[in-house]
């Protein structure tokens, strides 16, 4: 759950949902990757005062649930996030690289949006956790009306 960030001159809650996509869209994101980027997520956030609320992994996508500090905008944010783990998932996961020519992990573009925008913190969290099921057995198991805004 996220905390209000107290600083000597404001008091903030700032939540961003980042979405970022493999190169190519190619299905590089195994068990052992997903590991890696959580453990690169744990070393993000003691350098740059980012905290990973959720993260949601798909075989050619990730979901991350953030809550940062207004030092930083969205778009720095988002790459600080990409740059870092696509160094480290490359050193650590070399089989990556062979499937990703050209040496880049994510495509350039990626999707951020304020969380609250189109959903409070728990639809968004509860959305990113269940990465990989239909919106029609999410929409079984949770019953929400506000899951039509992910459709």
């Amino acid at each position: 759950m996220s905390d209000i960030n107290r600083r000597q001159c404001n008091v903030n809650i700032l939540m961003y949902h980042i979405v970022c996509t493999a190169k190519y869209r190619r299905a590089v994101i195994s068990p052992d990757v997903d590991k890696t980027i959580r453990e690169i997520c744990m070393e993000i956030k003691k350098r740059f005062e980012l905290k990973f609320i959720e993260i949601g992994m798909e075989e050619n996508h990730v979901h991350f649930l953030v809550q940062a500090i207004p030092t930083y905008s969205p778009g720095e944010i988002v790459q600080k996030i990409k740059s870092i783990i696509a160094g480290e998932v490359f050193k650590q996961c070399p089989e990556v690289k062979k499937q990703l020519w050209g040496g880049e992990f994510w495509t350039k573009g990626y999707y951020v949006g304020t969380v609250g925008e189109h959903g409070d913190e728990k639809v968004i969290t509860e959305y990113i956790k269940n990465q990989g099921r239909t919106v029609e057995a999410y929409k079984e198991i949770y019953n929400d009306p506000q899951l039509a805004l992910f459709e």
